[in-house]
């Protein structure tokens, strides 16, 4: 999935800006990491409440293999259904980037390097 198509899915959003990492991309609004593609799967970052959500409608989480053991993040994949409903795209993306802002908010201030 190129940033176009990421752009299309997430039109009734807000722009979101792709950043290529670890052979994926990260999806970033408002300054903050809200989702990412990994083989061509959108993902957008839950916490418990809204992973169940997700999950009823089909959703399933970002797992990864690291030194031989599966790893889960708290992200998971965009109902298909969402893919071709922009407006359904766009409310779940709210909820996600909500997330990430309430997280980087409790994140303390990074110190200066020296």
């Amino acid at each position: 999935m190129d940033e176009a198509a990421i752009g299309d899915v997430f039109a009734a959003f807000r722009p979101v800006r792709c950043r290529a990492m670890f052979g994926g991309l990260g999806l970033y609004a408002e300054g903050v990491m809200f989702g990412l593609v990994a083989d061509d799967r959108i993902y957008l970052k839950t916490d418990p409440a809204f992973a169940a959500e997700l999950a009823q409608h089909g959703a399933e989480p970002f797992v990864y293999e690291a030194r031989g053991r599966q790893v889960r993040m708290a992200y998971w994949s965009l109902p298909d259904a969402a893919l071709d409903d922009a407006e359904a795209a766009a409310e779940l993306a709210a909820r996600a980037l909500r997330l990430a802002l309430a997280a980087k908010a409790m994140k303390p201030p990074r110190r200066p390097r020296g």
